[in-house]
């Protein structure tokens, strides 16, 4: 028996085969083949857009799949059929950070458009057509939401009055210069299944299985690992110092008047805690990388 697992393509690939990689998969992805190899005889790949992802989850085709919460709602909004999909784990990792994306509705700089009420009667452009629907439609308000192929934030105001765009630092849309007045919805990635996988006995374990390894790498992202020997005398001014995920591992050593010390934190602090550690005494101050921390 084998897991039929899709590999979203596009913006999030490269994401997701580094996210596998530090999960301890080694996943190859050929520029000729929609197949990825994967050093796991228990799942097979295929490449799909993230956008129809969750309707080839849904429709069995896939047994689970990575896509964003964004395209989960629009398949949802567009099929009725959100019940069929069941959201295994939340895998908070986009194409440029460990982050959320941001849909957000946005007008050119100079438009006089302040709020969402002032595009009453107006054109939105967006690829998340059934969301943005639901947003101006729960604020009882009429617009034209059409559907937009691609350079969305070319589209204002020649094509249309507003945009519906994803954006994890908004550097493209100040650099088309476009003003964001407010956020339509927050996605991060998302781990998700059919039913009739989750019901599968072997195929749940699996998929469990496989959620946790891709959050303990998510959960090791940015953190290091920082072990060294203290002399008992001392502990108390090295463990002040000690920003830790849980308490510091203290360990005897041979020497009963030492004892070893180990921690995990993040590693945009090391540069500065190292020479606190050494003039706080500690010796043998070692640093290593991590892979994975499974909570």
């Amino acid at each position: 028996m084998t897991l039929k697992l899709g590999i979203p393509k596009g913006s999030l690939q490269d994401a997701t085969v580094q996210l596998f990689a530090r999960a301890g998969f080694d996943l190859l992805v050929s520029t000729r083949s929609y197949f990825p190899v994967i050093d796991d005889p228990e799942i097979t790949c295929m490449l799909i857009r993230a956008q129809e992802m969750a309707r080839y989850v849904a429709d069995g085709v896939l047994d689970a799949g990575l896509t964003g919460q964004d395209w989960i709602a629009e398949h949802a909004h567009s099929s009725g059929r959100g019940d069929t999909i069941v959201s295994v784990a939340d895998l908070i990792y986009a194409k440029q950070s460990f982050g959320k994306v941001r849909w957000v509705l946005a007008v050119p700089d100079d438009s006089p458009f302040r709020c969402s009420a002032d595009l009453r009667g107006r054109r939105i452009a967006t690829e998340l057509v059934g969301v943005t629907r639901a947003y101006f439609a729960a604020r009882d308000l009429e617009v034209d939401v059409e559907f937009s192929w691609g350079a969305t934030e070319v589209k204002a105001p020649v094509l249309a009055d507003a945009i519906v765009e994803a954006t994890e630092t908004g550097s493209t849309l100040r650099a088309n210069r476009l003003r964001v007045i407010d956020t339509v919805m927050e996605s991060n990635t998302q781990l998700i299944a059919n039913r009739a996988a989750i019901d599968d006995r072997w195929k749940r374990t699996k998929i469990d299985n496989l959620a946790l390894l891709l959050r303990a790498a998510i959960e090791a992202h940015g953190r290091v690992g920082l072990m060294m020997n203290v002399r008992r005398d001392d502990l108390d001014g090295v463990l002040s110092l000690l920003p830790a995920l849980q308490r510091p591992t203290i360990s005897p050593l041979s020497d009963d008047t030492w004892v070893a010390v180990n921690t995990i934190i993040e590693e945009r602090t090391v540069r500065d805690l190292i020479p606190k550690l050494k003039a706080a005494r500690a010796q043998g101050i070692v640093e290593y990388p991590l892979n994975k921390i499974v909570m």
